[in-house]
């Protein structure tokens, strides 16, 4: 008898519950201000599991059937399994197409921390954008979505392809939109994108920092500005205490 994703998705969910630890259960938990649900694995073990299952899985099946399996983990809110079905796919990225994106983008709703949230936007969506830049118009309707992790989405998404110099405009134009944005984990995530812009794209993102730096929250321009040089660190956030550090 041929055996179904759901059958597959539902034996990695006991490996999962039999390997769990409760200790690390807690300090995992620590990480986290939403409440989550955690089997308590280390990520490089994680990984390693979940390596070893898609080499088992594609041995017998093929990619069609992976997906599927990845999609019945990437429900609920245990953070491993969530974990576990971007690894299963981030090897094979490159072999995804228009099908796959909008798969993976119907994921977002489904997230509920930071942890599955960038793990999906970094590992699956990003490089999907980054390989054909046409994709990232879809971050401008997640930018202006209700839930977090798709505002977020929209910037994190966004991070592979401008370390490849690529969307360069699109990265301004979504910093634009999310740049009253009161939510923290919003904020994180455009702090995070503008500091890889600032590294990679430096030339027009330095002069960006600079128009905004008095609007934008401290949260967004500080991150922004945590890898530049401490002459330019300085100029973005002309502050006395900015000075004190980056002489220091």
């Amino acid at each position: 008898m041929r055996k179904t994703p759901a059958y597959i998705a539902a034996h990695i969910r006991r490996v999962l519950l039999d390997g769990a630890s409760a200790p690390h259960t807690e300090e995992v938990q620590r990480f986290f201000k939403e409440e989550i649900q955690s089997r308590g694995w280390y990520t490089d073990e994680l990984r390693k599991v979940a390596v070893r299952f898609r080499k088992a899985i594609l041995a017998d099946c093929d990619q069609d059937f992976l997906l599927a399996v990845a999609d019945k983990l990437f429900r609920g809110r245990i953070l491993e399994e969530k974990v576990f079905a971007v690894v299963l796919l981030q090897g094979l990225v490159r072999q995804f197409g228009e099908a796959e994106f909008k798969l993976f983008s119907s994921w977002l709703p489904r997230v509920s921390t930071w942890a599955d949230h960038d793990g999906l936007a970094s590992y699956l969506l990003g490089p999907m954008i980054a390989a054909e830049p046409r994709r990232a118009r879809v971050v401008f309707t997640w930018a202006k979505s209700r839930n977090r992790w798709l505002r977020r989405a929209a910037a994190v998404s966004l991070i592979r392809a401008i370390r490849e110099k690529k969307c360069r405009r699109e990265v301004i134009q979504l910093s634009n939109l999310l740049l009253n944005d009161e939510d923290d984990m919003v904020q994180k995530g455009l702090g995070w994108l503008l500091r890889e812009a600032a590294k990679y794209d430096h030339d027009q993102t330095l002069p960006y920092l600079m128009k905004i730096r008095q609007r934008a929250p401290r949260l967004v321009i500080r991150t922004a500005c945590e890898t530049l040089p401490a002459v330019e660190r300085v100029q973005v956030l002309g502050t006395k205490r900015a000075r004190l550090k980056a002489e220091s």
